[in-house]
């Protein structure tokens, strides 16, 4: 494995460190990872990257170098510096399975420790779980858009924003793409990789039929041919037809790639040409800014497509850049107590959920997922009870999940990490890709809409919400009486 630097964070994890070292500030401490409000205006999330999360916790050390950069700063005394030399990650991890639906508000990841390790983990945990999250999401939105009309390609390595082309074909898999052109991520990832030509392959040669011969007779079972270097509906298919009869001849077919111009159109009318000829079974690609919007349409106009290589859309997040993924502290020890803690904010959304939790989903007799509901650690949820469900940010609005409605409760946050130490076999990526797609089929298409989803209830148990109300209550009676004083 390799080393992971813990100065991959932002600078204040290491002043505030410091400071609770210098101060002797150092109890036990539980923080919460989650998200306020679910990507692209969609109704979930796929959370991942925490199998990358684990492997980073369990190596991140502080180098010589970089004690050596630190002490460069003249802000960290000797001392400090020395505890950094020989810290590891010593905290335990609570978190969903990877690769599972997630939703707003929920506890995905919870770190038990004391401050200083708590704290300093917090930007590389952000910084792993909310872009892995939003691209899978992503990918997931996209492949339901093609309501299983043909396999996506991930092509994004080139409009990646640098490194994170690995990261993102990791998370697309995950969220189900089926290949990438990112031969790296190939390598590293296990991920069937994929490609057909560039123009400039086309342009090398005197003519389109030249460069296609030459291209199949290197590549005969992956002959996939650009069309629109020059004329799609001229040259271009012109030259893939004899080239394609050819292959016919030899037990082998053809595909042709679209990357311009109007998909729906050009792809009927490819179609019609291939199938006169006699190529019915030669493949069709597209390529170009392809957007799940972009996909819903083309299915809907019936266009024929048989693959879709997608880059940018799907790698950058396309029109929302970053999951609004926060970590905040929900317990903390006092006096040899675990006492629950909640930042209060004027936004009631923005006021945290407090203490030590557990979330929990409820399915019915057909294994469809009903709701979540988030509860303190040590609640007895138990089938056969009806079970009060309170809004999270509206304390008047509730239901009663009646004892019939219900057939199954499954406890979500499971410990993943003890004392820094996976504890967990780590699945490969095609299991959690498996999962991931299981998972996400328990829950009705309504909550799965590209545009105006159903919203899918998340909600408090009594404890929980009494809880809350209770500490918000006394934060702003104090306040008050601060103010007044």
């Amino acid at each position: 494995m390799n080393e992971t630097s813990a100065l991959l964070t932002d600078f204040y994890e290491l002043t505030m460190m410091n400071g609770y070292y210098l101060e002797n500030h150092d109890s036990k401490a539980v923080f919460d990872m989650f998200y306020r409000t679910n990507p692209f205006q969609g109704g979930y999330t796929i959370f991942t990257g925490l199998e990358e999360l684990i492997d980073k916790l369990e190596s991140m050390r502080f180098s010589a170098d970089d004690i050596e950069y630190l002490k460069s700063l003249n802000i960290f005394g000797n001392e400090f510096l020395e505890y950094l030399r020989s810290y590891r990650f010593h905290g335990d991890v609570y978190a969903f399975d990877e690769g599972i639906p997630a939703f707003p508000g929920e506890p995905l990841i919870r770190i038990e420790s004391d401050l200083m390790d708590a704290q300093l983990v917090e930007t590389l945990i952000l910084n792993t779980i909310n872009f892995e999250t939003l691209i899978a999401t992503k990918a997931s939105r996209m492949t339901l858009a093609t309501k299983g009309h043909g396999n996506i390609m991930e092509f994004g390595l080139r409009r990646a924003q640098g490194d994170g082309g690995h990261a993102a074909a990791r998370a697309s898999f995950i969220g189900g793409t089926k290949s990438t052109s990112n031969t790296y991520a190939g390598k590293k990832y296990g991920i069937p990789v994929a490609g057909t030509m560039a123009h400039s392959w086309i342009m090398s040669y005197s003519s389109e039929e030249e460069a296609f011969r030459k291209f199949v007779e290197i590549y005969p079972d992956n002959g996939i041919l650009l069309i629109d270097t020059y004329d799609t509906l001229g040259s271009g298919i012109d030259a893939a037809i004899k080239v394609g009869l050819e292959q016919k001849a030899k037990g082998k077919r053809i595909g042709v790639r679209i990357d311009s111009g109007d998909l729906s159109y050009l792809t009927k009318e490819i179609r019609a040409r291939l199938d006169d000829a006699g190529l019915e079974d030669a493949t069709i690609c597209v390529s170009n800014d392809i957007t799940e919007e972009i996909i819903r349409s083309l299915i809907s106009d019936g266009a024929p497509i048989d693959s879709w290589g997608i880059g940018t859309h799907l790698v950058t997040g396309g029109a929302q850049s970053s999951l609004n993924g926060v970590y905040k502290l929900s317990a903390k020890e006092q006096d040899g107590t675990m006492m629950p803690c909640l930042k209060v904010s004027n936004s009631y959304e923005k006021t945290t959920n407090p203490g030590i939790k557990q979330v929990y989903r409820f399915f019915d007799t057909s294994g469809s997922a009903l709701a979540d509901l988030i509860t303190l650690s040590d609640e007895k949820i138990e089938k056969g009870e009806n079970i009060t469900f309170y809004h999270p940010f509206s304390t008047a609005d509730f239901f009663v999940m009646k004892k019939n409605r219900y057939q199954t409760i499954t406890p979500l946050l499971t410990k993943k990490m003890e004392n820094g130490k996976r504890i967990v076999p780590s699945p490969s990526l095609q299991e959690i890709q498996k999962t991931s797609a299981e998972k996400l089929a328990a829950f009705d298409k309504s909550y799965k809409r590209i545009i105006n989803p159903h919203i899918y209830k998340i909600s408090l148990s009594e404890k929980l919400k009494n809880l809350k109300t209770e500490l918000i209550v006394k934060t702003r009676t104090k306040e008050s009486e601060e103010k007044n004083s």
